[in-house]
């Protein structure tokens, strides 16, 4: 699950002009403030930039386009492992000794905003390019505190070869015809497990979700959770229904299906994001790409939909160099910009126009994940988010694992959140 659930323990017309989206809906709304304009000209002077992972080892080499085009600029980046970043991040917010830049989790841009430290983004920083769903990860009660950097998004993944035998020629488009085809898969084509699905514990909500959405769930609702709605039940029973007509594994792990289970037909199905594809290619072998491919999540009444995760960048209200940290920014959301950092890191531009770019319009599988991104949504930016989603997770892992009553289990969660409560 990559980027967003290690968070957890996870495209714009022209260069950022892109209009800000409300999040009243998931948010509880409020006024949206902007800050002061970002002045014109070339940038001067030194920034410091915290990025996590395989980019913030990457990130030093884009910076260097930047100070080439601002020769009197410098972008000073820092790595920092994901596993010690929130608590870096929040020690340094503590300490008033925050960078002036950086890359943030999009789980925590709620806390963080909540911490008042962070800059609200310009006033002339347009967002309407910008996926719906990966800007909406930037706002906090309708106010927009960075840009969206990187996305990603969940798609179902299947063996067309395996498919065909148990009598399929594409992927089911709605929630009846995941069900049957999973089953088919284990009567007709051979395999163990007609589905990898995770069976509760971390993170197990961001697959969930996607069906509660496909069903029109709101998971707000008057500046509270909400998730004992109808909607979320429905989706709940029917992942649970997986687990109980023995389709998918209830004693899976926290990653349901490796690229060794999907290679041998033993789990050949699952849902994940666009990591996963060099991954089961690699594994696969010669030829494997084309054993394979990838559809949006099946349709609930409401429509198809999915998590967005990725990751934003961020100003930090201290800092002493504040119009070249929003031009570094900017230039990160540059659609030409996004384009060169998915050919160094293979991260999703979050800017749309530069999925326009042959080297991801040309790959069909890739254009999936496109248009899944125009309708993925993102989870409530509330501070308390992750600590009330954790509960989430473990009453999940009682529906799939023993069978547990779904409403009841909502029930328990929705308790827990109102008692949590939204940090605001």
């Amino acid at each position: 699950m990559r980027r967003t659930t290690t968070v957890l323990a996870l495209v714009a017309t022209t260069a950022l002009t892109l209009s800000a989206c409300g999040r009243a809906d998931e948010t509880g709304g409020g006024a949206a403030t902007t800050g002061a304009a970002v002045e014109s000209g070339k940038a001067d002077g030194t920034i410091t930039v915290w990025a996590m992972g395989a980019e913030g080892e990457k990130l030093p080499d884009l910076a260097k386009d930047f100070e080439a085009a601002n020769p009197g600029a410098k972008v000073n980046v820092t790595a920092i492992p994901w596993d010690a970043a929130h608590d870096k991040f929040t020690t340094a917010i503590t300490a008033n000794s925050t960078p002036d830049v950086a890359m943030v989790g999009t789980t925590w841009m709620g806390e963080f905003a909540g911490l008042d430290a962070l800059d609200p983004l310009p006033s002339n920083i347009d967002t309407a390019g910008f996926f719906p769903g990966a800007q909406k990860t930037t706002e906090v009660n309708g106010t927009s505190y960075g840009i969206p950097w990187y996305v990603e998004t969940r798609l179902l993944y299947y063996r067309t070869d395996l498919a065909k035998k148990a009598g399929y020629d594409s992927a089911p488009t709605d929630w009846q015809g995941l069900h049957d085809m999973a089953k088919a898969m284990q009567t007709k084509a051979g395999a163990k497990w007609g589905i990898g699905l995770q069976a509760g514990g971390t993170g197990s909500w961001q697959t969930i979700m996607p069906f509660a959405w496909g069903e029109g769930a709101e998971l707000t609702k008057d500046d509270q959770y909400s998730f004992d709605s109808p909607q979320m039940l429905d989706a709940v029973k029917y992942y649970q229904s997986f687990f109980t007509d023995g389709i998918a594994n209830k004693s899976a792990p926290a990653q349901p299906t490796t690229e060794p289970d999907f290679a041998s037909g033993k789990v050949p199905m699952f849902i994940s994001g666009p990591w996963m594809m060099s991954a089961v290619e690699k594994v696969g072998g010669k030829g494997f790409k084309n054993k394979y491919s990838v559809a949006k999540i099946p349709a609930g009444s409401a429509g198809s939909s999915s998590f967005v995760g990725g990751s934003d960048f961020v100003v930090f209200k201290n800092s002493k160099q504040r119009d070249t940290a929003w031009k570094f920014v900017q230039f990160l959301a540059d659609p030409k910009t996004q384009v060169k950092w998915y050919g160094m890191s293979t991260d999703l531009p979050s800017v749309q126009s530069a999925w326009d770019d042959p080297s991801l319009a040309g790959d069909d599988k890739l254009k999936v994940f496109g248009e899944q991104l125009t309708t993925a949504k993102a989870p409530p930016s509330y501070p308390t988010w992750e600590q009330v989603v954790a509960n989430f997770d473990t009453e999940m892992e009682k529906v799939t694992k023993t069978g547990a009553d779904p409403q009841k289990a909502l029930e328990t969660v929705q308790q827990q959140a109102q008692s949590i409560g939204t940090g605001q």
